[in-house]
């Protein structure tokens, strides 16, 4: 008996979900767009919260911006769960691998005592911000609107939370128990880090989603990230011997260097919205750069004493030329 094997074509009758297919048209889609698009719920809603009878539950009239559509925004990361968890998987295991070679070769015993304390003194207490940018991130995915524009911010809340994390290793590499304590004894009582603890707690209270991201995400962390650990962990303490502290804080550098992409692309869409939109992002990022910046003059003195005031107005410079390339003048 003979068989004869053929091929045959089954046309789908449908490449993606309606919603997806809706907006793009009835094509395959990616795993990002199925993830994001057309999420947000927006209807059978019995009655207003309680605690908010001015808004809806979820209401784009939170935040003074004005977006004709919310899925505008774009993660140039194309960050859905799944994307998110493997890329933090692969830097994990990355950061890990940093942590044991320093542990494990006692690379910190080559560190002299005044680097050693300075480094402590610098990195612990910004745990406590790190802390502050996780509340605050949850904030703003819980009370933004779309998804597009509100699921990188959940994402964010966890990574700052593996920030603090990474720092409590540091400081329990470094030094000891004792360590973590005196950070906190700092970051509530040191006349350095009030200003910007008030910073931190000032943005607890911020009610417009897109500000709160603004002071947090770009003025914030725009100006916090670069100076602490490029400049000052990746310059100045590893030309005096700290290449060890370097070497176990690289998840924070790679870390902001991608997301900041993300954050460039969120101010450029918004602005590029409206002018209304433009002159009030310009306005916020104008304001929270600049209580920013003086909230980390003291703290940059910590690691370079008389340089501080030249390396903020270094930092602050790249910030606007950052902004600068996002749209906006500040």
């Amino acid at each position: 008996m003979q068989m004869d094997l053929r091929t045959v074509s089954i046309q789908p009758l449908r490449h993606t979900y309606s919603n997806i297919a809706r907006r793009f048209g009835d094509k395959p889609a990616s795993r990002y767009q199925e993830g994001t698009y057309d999420l947000q719920a927006t209807a059978n809603f019995q009655y207003r919260p309680t605690w908010d009878p001015d808004h809806e539950i979820f209401d784009p009239a939170r935040t003074r911006i004005k977006m004709e559509d919310w899925y505008a925004f774009k993660d140039p990361r194309q960050f859905y769960y799944g994307a998110y968890t493997l890329a933090r998987a692969k830097q994990q295991d990355a950061a890990e691998a940093n942590l044991s070679f320093v542990e494990s070769h006692n690379l910190v015993g080559t560190l002299g005592d005044e680097l050693r304390d300075r480094a402590l003194r610098l990195l612990l207490p910004l745990r406590h911000v790190a802390w502050g940018g996780n509340l605050n991130n949850a904030s703003v995915c819980a009370y933004g609107y779309g998804t597009a524009f509100t699921q990188p911010f959940i994402y964010y809340a966890m990574d700052q939370l593996a920030v603090a994390q990474y720092l409590t290793r540091v400081g329990l590499l470094l030094g000891d128990e004792t360590s973590l304590e005196s950070a906190k004894e700092a970051w509530m009582s040191a006349d350095v880090w009030q200003g910007l603890r008030r910073y931190v707690e000032d943005t607890f209270v911020l009610k417009d989603p897109y500000e709160l991201f603004v002071a947090q995400d770009v003025a914030l962390d725009g100006l916090l990230y670069p100076m602490v650990f490029d400049a000052i962990v990746g310059g100045v303490f590893a030309a005096q011997g700290g290449t060890p502290i370097a070497l176990a804080t690289q998840f924070m550098t790679d870390w902001f260097g991608e997301t900041k992409r993300w954050a460039d692309a969120t101010i450029k869409t918004a602005a590029s919205e409206s002018p209304e939109n433009k002159a009030l992002v310009e306005q916020w990022v104008t304001h929270w750069r600049d209580r920013a910046a003086a909230a980390l003059r003291p703290v940059a003195q910590i690691a370079v004493a008389e340089g501080a005031d030249e390396l903020i107005a270094e930092q602050v410079e790249q910030f606007n030329a950052r902004m600068a390339k996002a749209g906006i003048k500040v």
